[in-house]
């Protein structure tokens, strides 16, 4: 038998199974898409509805919502807390920081900014602190509340640097834990949740609050 005889069976035999496997690819990548295409629409679906109404959403709303089946929600979020969790990350991801303010200002104008500042951002994510009161003790959202925690206090320290400088080690642990309990993400919400502030009156609350704060009369570094 010539090598002509033999070659086009062999590139018949080729190509079929190179078929197979851009179809095999094909129906991967389109299963692949669709479950991404359902893992966003359920997520969207979640984030409108807290946005909506500060509470975390069952598993049976969310599909309602996301127009899929409950049974595809439990194929990528075990649980509600797991999908909650899931929302809260991505719904940071969306929150817009305002400029920093510039640590040189004299102090009244750092105030200003640093308390508006606060306040624009914890705005955009007031709801899922409010509606995250469902899950309490969750170890995702307290170590996610405590990052919050520890980036307000740097930003207080590095916008305040020149009134932390004048303290003692223990006097600027004290101011900072100060500043960081007046305007944390919880007094947010308690200032525009359940005092009903606008949102105008809530970052006055803060500025008068932060204003109060370094002016109280603490230990100076000894000379």
């Amino acid at each position: 038998m010539s090598d002509g005889a033999v070659m086009p069976r062999g590139n018949a035999v080729g190509e079929v199974t190179n078929n197979m496997v851009m179809r095999n690819s094909s129906s991967t990548d389109g299963r692949n898409r669709r479950a991404a295409e359902t893992r966003r629409k359920v997520i969207d679906a979640a984030k409108a509805m807290i946005a909506e109404t500060a509470v975390a959403p069952t598993v049976v709303g969310v599909a309602k919502r996301a127009n899929v089946s409950v049974r595809s929600v439990f194929q990528h979020f075990r649980d509600v807390e797991s999908l909650f969790v899931t929302v809260v990350e991505s719904a940071e991801k969306d929150v817009v920081v305002p400029p920093a303010t510039p640590s040189d200002l004299p102090l009244g104008e750092r105030v200003e900014s640093f308390a508006r500042n606060m306040a624009q951002i914890y705005e955009q994510i007031v709801s899922y602190r409010v509606a995250a009161g469902q899950f309490v003790g969750h170890p995702a959202l307290q170590a996610r509340s405590q990052l919050i925690h520890g980036r307000l206090r740097e930003a207080a320290s590095r916008v305040f640097n020149r009134e932390f400088g004048t303290l003692t080690l223990q006097a600027r642990e004290e101011l900072a834990d100060a500043i960081a309990a007046s305007l944390s993400l919880e007094s947010w919400a308690a200032l525009r949740r359940l005092q009903n502030l606008g949102f105008e009156r809530a970052v006055a609350t803060w500025q008068l609050t932060l204003r109060a704060l370094l002016a109280h009369p603490v230990m100076p570094v000894a000379v």
